[in-house]
């Protein structure tokens, strides 16, 4: 059974063609912190792909990478990699969990998978905003905004993938805006604007956005009267299974409870 499809791929195509580089600024920084997290890693990958939409910003970072386009079936050869890296796509996939099942699968035994996305604390103001003008407007609500998942909930994709050792952090970016109109320009230049199938077509009345900056500005402006927007960026990694890993003890086979493991190093460290 194949799951709903909730974003129109098209309307996703159209709209990363008018992304400008200064609205790059969000992938260039989760390119970033992914590098900085591979840095941390002791380990060389020789035969590395990326899964993204925005494949110029990694020209540069990993040059010898394949770069492969995140279509709903990636073109991942199976077992080819020991480095897969998920840039920036897994907010707006229509099947996320088939998505890294697909990149676990192009991972080679002990092989490294990295993502980033969007979480679900981004654009939590702008979310409530619109939704309380438009129930004061209309009575009430379409989706304006696409979901995004919680990081338990993308971690818990890790594990569904069958990946070892998962781990999920979280990154918020605080930022600030001019008015409504200044943020949501900057997501156009992100190509970060609604793609969701149930999203009106029609052309949404203005008054519907100055209802919307009014709610904004007296919840979420700061002290210098621009509009707070919170960016939440989540990171994801876990291993191909390999028999070299550690495995997790098996239950009941702890011979010490943890408060007498804590007194045996307080004893020893007083000799």
């Amino acid at each position: 059974m194949r799951p709903p499809e909730l974003f129109n791929i098209k309307a996703q195509s159209a709209k990363r063609a008018r992304t400008t580089v200064e609205g790059m600024f969000l992938q260039e920084l989760a390119r970033d912190e992914i590098l900085e997290r591979l840095g941390a890693v002791n380990r060389s990958f020789s035969a590395v792909a990326i899964v993204t939409g925005h494949p110029k910003i990694w020209a540069t970072a990993l040059p010898d990478a394949t770069i492969i386009p995140d279509d709903d079936v990636l073109e991942l050869e199976p077992a080819s990699y020991d480095l897969v890296i998920h840039a920036i796509a897994l907010h707006h996939c229509n099947d996320p969990v088939g998505q890294v099942v697909q990149c676990r699968r192009g991972l080679r035994p002990d092989g490294l998978f990295l993502s980033s996305c969007f979480g679900g604390q981004t654009l939590a103001e702008l979310r409530a905003a619109l939704s309380v003008a438009e129930t004061d407007l209309r009575g009430g609500l379409s989706p304006r905004v696409s979901p995004m998942a919680e990081i338990r909930e993308l971690g818990a994709i890790l594990q569904r993938a069958s990946l070892a050792l998962p781990v999920a952090d979280s990154l918020k970016i605080p930022t600030s805006y001019r008015d409504i109109f200044h943020l949501m320009r900057d997501l156009r230049a992100m190509g970060e604007t609604n793609i969701m199938n149930a999203r009106a077509t029609r052309l949404t009345p203005r008054t519907l956005f100055e209802r919307a900056q009014k709610i904004y500005c007296t919840e979420y402006s700061n002290s210098e009267g621009r509009l707070t927007c919170t960016f939440e960026l989540v990171f994801l990694s876990g291993w191909a299974p390999d028999a070299s890993q550690p495995k997790p003890l098996k239950p009941g086979s702890v011979s010490k409870t943890l408060q007498q493991a804590l007194d045996e190093v307080k004893n020893s460290s007083s000799d």
